[in-house]
């Protein structure tokens, strides 16, 4: 059987995007004692996403989850979110917008004496990253990176 994130994404997946908002992430952890499920929404216009846009999702997406019973009827708090600007990027979607701006890579252990370094995003693919430091170009190995995200 999936697990409860996969279950909640596959039961409002289609609910999101016909609301013209993309699923970036779903999150399923307890806060404060109580378990809690996240939705992070985006959406591709100016200004990104505001609370009336996480209130319609939440209102039309609660039903939906309660039919499902993705918790198996464990009781828990539903959040509908923006991922924020400084997303973590993830999908060829988020390097698409972040293509030859500043980034910041995490890195699991120190990569030649650093665990994080910043450059500008040239390429990438799924096994690796492509940066630019000042006139030097640099193709990282995906597998040593922890996380990669956009710097403003």
């Amino acid at each position: 059987m999936a697990d409860v994130k996969t279950r909640a994404e596959e039961s409002v997946k289609n609910v999101i995007e016909s609301l013209g908002y993309e699923l970036v992430e779903v999150t399923y952890k307890k806060e404060y004692g109580t378990p809690t499920l996240t939705f992070f929404i985006d959406v591709d216009r100016e200004g990104g996403i505001d609370l009336n846009d996480c209130e319609k999702v939440s209102r039309a997406i609660d039903p939906v989850l309660d039919e499902a019973d993705v918790t198996d009827g464990v009781a828990y708090n539903l959040n509908v979110s923006s991922p924020g600007l400084d997303r973590p990027l993830k999908k060829d979607r988020d390097f698409k917008k972040n293509l030859n701006g500043k980034i910041e890579i995490g890195f699991y252990a120190p990569y030649k004496g650093n665990k994080k370094i910043n450059g500008i995003l040239l390429a990438w693919d799924d096994n690796t990253v492509t940066i630019k430091q000042g006139k030097t170009e640099e193709i990282i190995d995906r597998k040593i990176i922890s996380i990669i995200k956009p710097l403003f």
